[in-house]
């Protein structure tokens, strides 16, 4: 089975309640319970949460909900720990993990994924893209130009994709990677006020289908 996980918890230091907050009409968590709606490869997906309230609103958007005990809703708590719990309530075979707070997403993003999961047979696969990010006055880069920099892969948060044996064995990740790189608009991560007001900007104009 392919299980699809939305982990929400109540708790937020960088921008409070965000997992509820409205964004274009609706609470933030519901632009991706609606992107699992759409998508036809997840044979069944969850929000795991500890909060009545971001639970009630999952409800409300036709979600099943997944209660997560509070240790496992800290700052401290993994995602780790947060799969192995879905897994001890849900058997599975893969897990794809949908960060609420990566909103923008295509309708099909979340099919293409798997379908490259299933194909390439990875230990998981992430999305992302390429970063060209180097540290001030790095001698490694000095007098390159920026399109000369090889850059590295930065996974965005949006979508996980892992073989649940991998978890349960322990590793998050696995040894065997696959990357999928997807445009800016998708790799919008909120953790501030300043991402979710982008965030916004970038979904008012995706409604109203306008592009770059």
């Amino acid at each position: 089975m392919i299980l699809g996980v939305i982990p929400a918890r109540g708790g937020s230091k960088g921008l409070a309640r965000k997992n509820i907050r409205m964004l274009c009409g609706k609470p933030l968590i519901a632009w991706s319970i609606e992107s699992a709606q759409k998508a036809k490869l997840l044979d069944r997906f969850v929000v795991s949460t500890e909060d009545e309230q971001i639970a009630k609103i999952s409800q409300q958007y036709g979600a099943e909900v997944l209660g997560r005990p509070q240790e496992l809703a800290t700052d401290e708590a993994s995602t780790l720990n947060v799969w192995q719990h879905v897994l001890s309530q849900i058997e599975a075979d893969i897990l794809v993990n949908l960060n609420p707070t990566s909103p923008v997403r295509d309708d099909d993003l979340i099919d293409r994924c798997i379908r490259r999961f299933l194909e390439v047979k990875p230990d998981s696969l992430a999305t992302g893209f390429m970063c060209k990010y180097v540290e001030w006055n790095d001698p490694r880069f000095k007098d390159k130009r920026r399109q000369d920099i090889p850059g590295f892969f930065y996974d965005d948060g949006n979508i996980y994709v892992v073989d649940c044996e991998v978890i349960r064995r322990g590793d998050q990740y696995g040894e065997k990677l696959e990357r999928i790189i997807i445009d800016r608009e998708q790799n919008i991560d909120i953790d501030d006020g300043f991402s979710f007001w982008l965030a916004e900007q970038i979904m008012k104009r995706r409604l109203i289908g306008e592009q770059f």
